[in-house]
């Protein structure tokens, strides 16, 4: 019988995105004021592997991706994906926007050895966690880099990405060293 451990904390992180800068100013605010500080924001990089968001969210679409200071047990993940669908439909309500969807958050987070992210949606390499939520492994880290998996997002194969993420695990592992859990 194996023995049962709690889990290594992982890093927070979130990808916010939009057509409008503005939404992803209210997304990091938001999502500041609720998960605390945050250690780490990418560029904000034009979306455009996909046209798969343009009916709901227009063209032109930007992102930015906030990793946040305190570490979380990943177990807390699917409450956390609840609660950005909760703050979609809070920036959809503003009316400042004429899209359906303003405003896209998922919320994941990236351990040691991969990048995981939260979604609705159910799919063959996805594992459900609770409440309607689902987890996949986006990417994995193996010889000092990102590596993808068939179902890897386009998005997520950007070197530029990449780089953000790798900023990102370094930090983590920081973070794990001084707290003596490495």
């Amino acid at each position: 019988m194996g023995t049962i451990h709690p889990p290594t904390p992982v890093l927070l992180i979130l990808a916010a995105f939009s057509r409008y800068p503005q939404a992803l100013e209210w997304a990091r605010g938001t999502a500041q004021a609720s998960w605390g500080e945050i250690a780490l924001k990418s560029p904000v990089f034009s979306f455009q592997e996909t046209d798969y968001y343009e009916p709901t969210m227009g063209s032109g679409l930007l992102k930015q991706f906030f990793a946040f200071s305190e570490l979380i047990d990943p177990g807390r993940i699917a409450d956390l994906k609840i609660q950005t669908n909760g703050w979609e439909w809070e920036y959809k309500q503003l009316g400042l926007h004429p899209e359906p969807r303003p405003l896209n958050l998922d919320p994941g987070y990236i351990a040691l050895g991969k990048l995981v992210l939260a979604s609705t949606k159910d799919f063959f390499h996805r594992i459900y966690l609770s409440r309607g939520i689902y987890a996949e492994v986006t990417l994995f880290y193996r010889h000092g880099s990102w590596e993808t998996l068939p179902w890897t997002f386009a998005d997520y194969r950007r070197a530029d990405y990449q780089q953000f993420f790798l900023q990102c695990r370094s930090y983590l592992h920081r973070q794990l060293k001084e707290a003596g859990r490495l």
